[in-house]
This record gives structure tokens, C-alpha cells and sequence, in this order.
């Protein structure tokens, strides 16, 4: 993959991501895959914000994927290796078939939701972790969302794999997870369910949210590309949701009851949900930033057509309305948002760009602040969505990415100018030649915004263009390591700074 933007030593970066506090959260179309076509060259490298910062980071070094006694099997009965920072390790930390988002409990174990089964699974640290204190255990967190952190003492190094058990079965398609106290919140694909949470056990469930569209709504016939959700407590307690779109290009979810493409919001102690922000295709990475802002890490569209009156392919022929490999590999960006009341992310009318020269083939690429451009098939003559009024995405990743969880974490009181910042699952490409690979992406939170993108830890997907893993997920625990979900190995890792 090409790194799209890098902003800070590894010194730096090390630094932060040891001291972050913790963070705890709808398969996209990039995430169901045909055959991973085979490798081409590279698209161009990218400039502008990448361009005066890409030089300062020193390239990741290979470390060896080390398995835990009891998770060696396939596909870690081979020797497995990734790209980290300079002196990080990386160790299979659990096995968890499907594992999907992650969110840390108040006294101290990891939670994994998944919707392929239908639970969620209790990851309980083994030997060598810090025991859970009573005040971790009964004590409510801090700040009422998935970001707060439980309580932050030293730890020895994990030495076991954890004990794994079922917390809660039984569910349709749970996917997002979000604690706010000892409440837990799960999102189903159509509801979203409250519980009381005390010391490893769940009890008193509670429908919140209902009536969330699926594929078993009447009207839809079965047909959901998205129906997985994921969702968020806001600082004043309200719940965030996302609801995906039906399909790729499926302009009614605009129109549906509940609109679908958005990201709903819910009175703190539930209720009907009324829409926050809209236009968002598949905005499965949902989290609440240190100011209490609301970010969504979004699956964007597929196959989009060439919008400019311009030969691209060099036949000597304007290309505008075709659908164009080359384009398609980078277009449109895969946007990382701040919504507000209101906001509208375009979708399926107007599409975000990264080309700092528009429609030039070859342009270099930018992902911060940019702006939207009519879709050619859905909004040719502006009519829809006056594209040019939305307000620039904050910053973003390249095309079919495909972003899945994302997280915060703060750390208050870090020496220097780096330490905050947002840890994003990307699960890798299908509708791309070559493909983009998986990777685990870091974005600094700097003056009240995300900085752009970093690699943290790739790897993931082979020269061929095959693959091996694909993360989903990274939060940050207790002991300050990394966990990362990874659904096709079915595997939860373990990552530890120098």
C-alpha cells in the first residue's frame, strides 16, 4: 500500500501511541470480496499535505508475529511477519473466529463482538496481566462513551493467553460496543440493547433503539449490503448509531423511514432515534473524539465513472461517465469525518476527491480538507446535491481502504506534541488493481482535528496480492498495549512498544 500521509518520527510516534489512554467499536462492500486480482504498479505517490511530511518518518521494521501457547494454528503454523515501528513486538494474543470490534469493561477485560455467531466473547487476561482492582471494577469510568479509559496502573508483560468465554448469545448480528459506567451498550442489525455489566456477567437487557433497518425489514426482500451498526455514547450520554446504506449506489436510503446512510442519534435513555448526519454510506467506524465531537470512519462508494470531459485513458477521447480501472483505484477517498447536526457527506451524489489536479491522470493526491465533486451517474447536473456547498472532509484515506473500527484515545499530560489520537481497523480492497492492503492506521489529535494518515502496522496481505489477515479493529488497554481484531484470521494481537 502506499502510505498516504506521514507526519511524525517514529520517536514520536512510539512515544504517543505507548502513553494513549484507552478506546473502545456493517460489513461494507469493500469488505466482501470476489478474487483479489493480481498486482499492477503502484498509483502516483502522494503530495501536497503528504508531500512536506512523508520524508521526516522512518520506515517500519519487520517483526516476526509470535503466537501464545494454544494459538498457533493456521494461519499462524507458519512463520508470520509484519511492519511495526522500529523495536515493537506483535504476539497472537487470543483466537477469536470472526472477531469484529472491541471495547475494554470497567474492570478490565477485553470484550469481542461477532456477528457471524450471534455474541459477544469475554476475553479474561491470563497470567502475568494486573488482576482487576476493586475500585477498576465498581468504580464508573470518567467520560460517559467507549473512549473512557479503564482505570491506568502498570502491568507486567502478558505471559498467557487470556480465558475466553461467552458474555452474551443469542443476538442478530451484534456489532458495535460501547460502555458508558457499567452499561453496556450492543448494537444489533435492528435494535440496540442496554445491559448492566458486574464482574464478568450481564443481566437485565434492555431494547433502547428498535426498529433499525435489515435485511429482514418487509421492504427490503432480504437485500442489505450494510445491516451491520455500530454505535457511540456522546458526552451527554446520547447514542450515536450507523445505519449503512442497502447497497452501493442505492439513492432511496435517502428517502427510506428510518433514513438509511446516516448516522442516527438517540435521547441518552433511548427512544426514537432522529437523523445527525447524512450522506454516510457505510460509516461503520463510529467514536467520540477527546472534546466529545463525533467521528465516522466511512466505506465509500464502488465503480464510480469518470466525471470530467477529459481523455484519462489516452484513446484521445473525452472519458466522462465511463467507468475506468484507473480512476476507480483511487476515487473517490474513503472519508474520516467530523459530523455535526446536519452534515452531509455527499453520498451517493457527490463524492469527496483527492486529486489535486482534477480529472488529470497521474495528479498527485491529497487527503486533508478536500472537497466534493458531482458523481457523473447520480448528480451530473448538480440537481440532487449542490456538491461544491459541503463543507471539506477533515482528512482521509486512499480509495476502498475500507475503514472499519475506529477509536480514540487521550493522554493527558504527555510531554511534547504528539500523544492523542485515533487508531482506524483498514480491512483492505476488493474493488481495486492492485489491491490496497490491510493495515492499522494512526491519526494525530492536534488543535481540536485529526492530522492525516499514518501507518502503524501492515503486513497483512502477501506480494501476490493475497492475503493472511485483515484487521478490523485497535484500542488500546490497561497495560497501554495495542489490541488488534483481525476477523480473517480469527485472531485478537497484542502489540507492545520498545
Amino acid at each position: 500500500m502506499q502510505t498516504i500521509v506521514r507526519a511524525a518520527t517514529a520517536g514520536a510516534l512510539t512515544r504517543g501511541l505507548t502513553a494513549l489512554a484507552v478506546a473502545a467499536l456493517a460489513l461494507a462492500a469493500c469488505s466482501d470480496e470476489p478474487s483479489i486480482p493480481a498486482p499492477e504498479q503502484p498509483s502516483p505517490a502522494p503530495s501536497g499535505d503528504a508531500a512536506s511530511t512523508a520524508a521526516d518518518v522512518p520506515e517500519l521494521a519487520e517483526t516476526v508475529v509470535r503466537p501464545l501457547p494454544g494459538t498457533g494454528a493456521a494461519p499462524f503454523d507458519r512463520t508470520r511477519r509484519l511492519q511495526a515501528p522500529p523495536g515493537w513486538s506483535v504476539t497472537v494474543w487470543a483466537r477469536v473466529p470472526s472477531a469484529r470490534l472491541l471495547a475494554w469493561t470497567p474492570d478490565r477485560r477485553l470484550l469481542v463482538s461477532r456477528p457471524k455467531f450471534g455474541d459477544v466473547v469475554e476475553l479474561i487476561p491470563g497470567q502475568g496481566a494486573t488482576a482487576p482492582t476493586p475500585q477498576a471494577a465498581s468504580t464508573p469510568q470518567a467520560a460517559p462513551s467507549q473512549q473512557a479509559a479503564p482505570s491506568q496502573q502498570a502491568a507486567p508483560t502478558q505471559q498467557a493467553a487470556p480465558t475466553q468465554r461467552t458474555l452474551v448469545s443469542g443476538l442478530n448480528q451484534p456489532h458495535g460496543l460501547a460502555f458508558t459506567g457499567d452499561t453496556l451498550y450492543v448494537a444489533e442489525s435492528d435494535q440496540v440493547d442496554r445491559f448492566t455489566y458486574r464482574a464478568g456477567a450481564v443481566s437485565g437487557k434492555q431494547v433502547v433503539v428498535d426498529g433499525l433497518p435489515d435485511a429482514k425489514s418487509p421492504e427490503l426482500g432480504g437485500k442489505y449490503a450494510h445491516a451491520l451498526k455500530s454505535v457511540a455514547i456522546g458526552a451527554d450520554g446520547s447514542l450515536y448509531i450507523s445505519v449503512g446504506s442497502t447497497g452501493n449506489i442505492s439513492a432511496e436510503d435517502r428517502d427510506a423511514d428510518p433514513e438509511r446512510a446516516t448516522i442516527l442519534r438517540a435521547p441518552a435513555g433511548g427512544g426514537e432515534p432522529a437523523v445527525f448526519a447524512s450522506g454516510v454510506r457505510n460509516g461503520t467506524g463510529l467514536a467520540i473524539d477527546p472534546d466529545g465531537g463525533v467521528w465516522t470512519a466511512v466505506n465509500n462508494r464502488d465503480n464510480i465513472a469518470y466525471p470530467y470531459d477529459q481523455d484519462y485513458d489516452g484513446d484521445g477521447d473525452a472519458d466522462r461517465g465511463d467507468v475506468l480501472q484507473a480512476y476507480v483505484n483511487d476515487h473517490p477517498l474513503e472519508p474520516l469525518a467530523r459530523l455535526t447536526q446536519g452534515r452531509d457527506l455527499g453520498w451517493p451524489y457527490c463524492n469527496p476527491d483527492p486529486d489535486v489536479n482534477p480529472g488529470e491522470k497521474g495528479t498527485p493526491l491529497s487527503y486533508t480538507r478536500r472537497p466534493f465533486v458531482r458523481d457523473v451517474q447520480t448528480n451530473a447536473d448538480g440537481g440532487k446535491l449542490d456538491c461544491a456547498a459541503l463543507p471539506p472532509v477533515e482528512q482521509g484515506m486512499g480509495a476502498h481502504s475500507a475503514p472499519l473500527g475506529l477509536s480514540f484515545a487521550t493522554s493527558p499530560g504527555l510531554a511534547g506534541s504528539y500523544g492523542p489520537g485515533a487508531l482506524v481497523g483498514i480491512h483492505g480492497s476488493w474493488n481495486r488493481t492492485p489491491p490496497r492492503p490491510p493495515e492499522v492506521s494512526f491519526f494525530a489529535w492536534r488543535d481540536g482535528t485529526l492530522g492525516p494518515q499514518q501507518t502503524l502496522l501492515t503486513g497483512f496481505q502477501d506480494a501476490d496480492g493475497s492475503r493472511w489477515g485483515r484487521p478490523v479493529m485497535a484500542v488500546q488497554g490497561p497495560d497501554q498495549a495495542l489490541y488488534v481484531s483481525d476477523d480473517m484470521a480469527g485472531a485478537v494481537y497484542r502489540v507492545t512498544p520498545s
